[in-house]
């Protein structure tokens, strides 16, 4: 039967071709409840990674130059008070921390001791670690100097310095001045602890103890340009100078 089609094959391949449109309609169509079951996915995948997103988020101390704040409304005179109160009896720190004040209407002594805490931390561990990139934001030029040699020195005698930074126990503004050029200056006493100890290129200490918290007391005086508006931009106070608690 050349050239002819049988009606069985004929019926069969219109059963093949209804069968593949079902099919290929069924594959491609969403029902109802598919939709809500994957809106229901989406949503949950989304609070998943939102809530992973925040657990990222930390809060870093800057450096660098740093965008002027937002106005605050609160007043030269509180500001005033709260300098008072904060110097008590001390009303020559008082007074030298109002000349700042006059120039920065927007330091609060609160606020200085806070970075201040946070620049020793950073500083203090840089300086073991050997970080001069840190150190170089935090530092003047001339304790930069300084502090430089210092981890020259200890790195030409392959001296490790094995340290973890407890914590500070207090933080107290000892003087304060502004300079005839609008130099702000600010000197601060530490009493931190710390778990130090040095070790030689063995391995072994040679100073300090890697199992004893010792307490550091540390003065150390922060400067920061405040004469025009575009200096009181940069908000960074800079170590300046470091003395001997004795």
């Amino acid at each position: 039967m050349d050239g002819e089609i049988n009606l069985l094959t004929l019926l069969s391949l219109v059963v093949a071709v209804v069968a593949i449109i079902k099919l290929r309609s069924l594959l491609g169509r969403r029902t109802e409840e598919d939709e809500t079951r994957i809106d229901r996915k989406r949503e949950a995948m989304s609070k998943q990674v939102a809530g992973a997103q925040s657990d990222k988020v930390v809060a870093l101390p800057q450096r660098g130059r740093q965008p002027e704040p937002a106005e605050t409304t609160v007043s030269v005179a509180e500001v005033e008070e709260r300098i008072k109160a904060f110097a008590g009896a001390d009303t020559q720190l008082a007074t030298r921390l109002m000349d700042i004040l006059r120039l920065d209407s927007k330091f609060e002594p609160d606020t200085f001791l806070r970075g201040a805490k946070q620049a020793y931390e950073m500083i203090v561990t840089a300086f073991a670690e050997g970080n001069r990139r840190v150190l170089r934001d935090l530092l003047s030029a001339d304790v930069l100097d300084s502090f430089s040699r210092a981890i020259s020195e200890r790195e030409q005698q392959n001296l490790v310095i094995d340290q973890s930074f407890v914590g500070i126990n207090k933080a107290d503004i000892l003087e304060a001045e502004v300079s005839s050029k609008g130099v702000a200056s600010i000197t601060v006493r530490f009493v931190s602890q710390l778990i130090s100890a040095t070790r030689d290129k063995s391995g072994e200490i040679i100073e300090g103890d890697d199992s004893r918290v010792k307490d550091v007391t540390d003065i150390w005086t922060f400067s920061r340009d405040i004469s025009t508006k575009e200096a009181r931009r940069n908000l960074n106070w800079k170590l300046v100078g470091t003395q001997s608690p004795n």
